[in-house]
């Protein structure tokens, strides 16, 4: 496929939930450096935040799941709605190269980087996400690191499709 005459931007603003998003973001991936990782679910819960940090979502390595931190989702969707989607592409995105084998962070986050721009362009939301995060969010840093869970949260599974996109 040649993805330069792909509209990713497009394909993002009609995506009409996560699953549809992590699609996407398997299609980009496999577009641009050609790999994929079948059989992945998502699960949302609560994570803790700690002061300074908090967890977007997280790949437990070995796993066929990714979490995501619902308390950013939440912030973003009520204070910055027009970011919500990119937000989460941004997030799958770095947890699903972290299942096809990218783990060490530093990396991951350039080619987090390197991949949002060649698919969305320089000055995408996504882009300006995945080159400075805490610049574009400075809220969801706040609110979660004042946030501590009393009690273990459940973790809601959404099974993404198993067909190629």
């Amino acid at each position: 496929m040649n993805s330069a005459k792909v509209n990713y931007a497009k394909k993002l603003e009609h995506a009409k939930n996560i699953s549809e998003i992590f699609r996407l973001v398997k299609t980009v991936v496999r577009d641009f450096i050609g790999k994929e990782r079948p059989g992945l679910m998502i699960g949302l819960s609560e994570l803790d935040g700690r002061p300074g940090m908090f967890i977007g979502a997280f790949y437990p390595v070995g796993s066929n799941l990714i979490v995501i931190n619902t308390i950013p989702l939440a912030v973003i969707q009520n204070s910055r709605p027009e970011l919500f989607k990119s937000y989460c592409f941004h997030v799958l995105l770095h947890e699903y190269l972290h299942t096809i084998g990218i783990l060490d962070e530093s990396y991951n986050k350039d080619v987090t980087s390197l991949i949002s721009e060649k698919a969305f362009g320089e000055n995408h939301p996504i882009t300006l996400i995945a080159k400075d995060f805490n610049r574009g969010f400075p809220e969801i840093t706040y609110l979660t690191s004042q946030y501590r869970s009393s009690q273990i949260q459940e973790l809601e599974l959404w099974k993404t499709l198993m067909k190629k996109v």
